[in-house]
């Protein structure tokens, strides 16, 4: 089974891992067919299976349902789940937060902010639950940023995001994800610390890449964002159908081909 000790020795040795988000059981065994290293119950189920146009509305109990759904079909991957918006801002409710989805399955909390989570983040590794630390653009944080724009860009965003990774690091993060900054700076932050980082819309240069299930398989409304690639109807998916696309997505990031020039940002 992948865990994070699997993830610390694929960063040394520049072995590029996957991660795909999922909401239930039927995609958890399909996923562990095609070998997928890290599983994300998404607060993104707010927009793709609950209908809202954002994550804000997600509850803790929904990411606890979809978390447990996931939790009893996989055998392989390593879970991370989030701790939707506002479930977090008080140490007491992020504590009982963390536990309720540690409880349904979850082997990693994700939570999205810069160093004011340091307390909140040693708290948790002090008590045995491994944190994934999410910047860059950050869903939760849409309407402070004005839409879903890309992050970092400047030298003072970007020293802002690379110091909030050395801290949160520091403080006992397991692990980083950025998301929608540009390749150079997302390159930069991977080689600044020793765990593993994850990147979506963050260039080739990361070491792991999600997406979301839905947007990798082309079923997305509106506007394809730039870091997406349809893997279901890709030439390479000879199968035509959805284990085939997780099992190209997982081939393609590991031997570097995904993503390219046109999914990153500069």
């Amino acid at each position: 089974m992948t865990t994070l000790t699997t993830l610390k020795k694929f960063k040394k040795d520049g072995t590029k891992f996957t991660c795909l988000t999922c909401y239930d059981a039927m995609f958890a065994r399909m996923m562990d067919k095609a070998q997928i290293d890290t599983i994300l119950i998404g607060d993104s189920l707010g927009m793709v299976v609950q209908g809202h146009d954002s994550t804000l509305p997600v509850s803790v109990d929904d990411m606890a349902y979809h978390t447990a759904n996931v939790a009893r079909s996989n055998e392989q991957a390593l879970i991370l789940a989030d701790l939707p918006f506002m479930s977090y801002t008080i140490l007491s409710d992020a504590i009982a937060n963390s536990r309720k989805l540690m409880q349904a399955g979850a082997h990693v909390i994700k939570i999205e902010g810069g160093r004011e989570l340091c307390e909140l983040v040693t708290t948790l590794a002090q008590a045995g639950t491994p944190t994934c630390v999410h910047l860059g653009l950050t869903p939760q944080s849409v309407n402070v940023f004005g839409g879903y724009k890309v992050q970092g860009r400047g030298d003072e965003a970007a020293n802002k995001l690379l110091d909030d990774v050395k801290a949160v690091v520091e403080a006992g993060a397991a692990l980083i994800l950025l998301e929608c900054v540009p390749a150079d700076l997302a390159k930069m932050v991977t080689q600044a610390v020793s765990v593993p980082v994850i990147g979506i819309g963050a260039g080739a240069d990361t070491d792991g890449q999600v997406l979301v299930m839905h947007d990798m398989l082309g079923m997305v409304h509106g506007r394809v964002p730039r870091f997406v690639h349809d893997f279901l109807t890709d030439e390479r998916n000879t199968e035509h159908s959805i284990a085939g696309a997780f099992a190209l997505y997982q081939q393609s990031v590991r031997e570097g081909s995904f993503p390219s020039e046109q999914h990153k940002f500069s």
